[in-house]
């Protein structure tokens, strides 16, 4: 980032410029800024107090802060609270927004998904026999299957077998 440091009412020295400089560093780590960025600090400074103005265009929009003290560099430590306040809010927005574009995005992905895979790949006849529950239960386990159909010899209708993940079986009536 670079930073173009004026003064009304007080020439701005060396020292001054580099404090600004090691100040407005920690802004880096956030995403709205970048090298190209350009933060402009205006120093005013009065009789009884320093003011500092703090203005850095982004790509959402115009970050500003201004502090008023009777010492420079607390003024600066006050600005640059400010900012990164309105640096937090701006990033916490995009940062939701984004979200809901991500969570639209992939509703999108998986409906596409959905349709691509929701066609019929094989069809397979099979002839329910009629056995007791603990039968099918051990068939289902030689055949290594998760699930297996069959007529209930009790009720003489169409039920379906299947292992839980949690444990033990289910077992599905018609």
């Amino acid at each position: 980032m670079q930073v173009n440091v004026r003064g009304k009412n007080v020439e701005i020295t060396d020292g001054m410029r580099t404090r600004v400089q090691q100040k407005l560093e920690f802004l880096e780590k956030y995403i709205l800024i970048d090298e190209n960025t350009v933060a402009n600090v205006l120093v005013k400074v009065y009789n009884t107090h320093h003011k500092i103005e703090v203005t850095i265009p982004t790509k959402v929009g115009l970050l500003r802060a201004e502090a008023v003290h009777d010492d420079y560099f607390s003024a600066i430590d006050l600005a640059l609270d400010k900012l990164e306040s309105q640096i937090r809010r701006q990033k916490t927005r995009l940062t939701d927004h984004r979200k809901e574009g991500l969570a639209e995005s992939f509703i999108e992905m998986e409906n596409e998904y959905l349709d691509r895979n929701q066609e019929l790949v094989r069809t397979k006849r099979i002839d329910s026999e009629v056995m007791s529950l603990d039968e099918a239960i051990l068939r289902m386990e030689m055949l290594g299957h998760t699930f297996f159909l069959y007529t209930d010899e009790e009720t003489g209708r169409v039920a379906l077998v299947y292992k839980r993940d949690q444990g033990g079986y289910g077992l599905l009536e018609t």
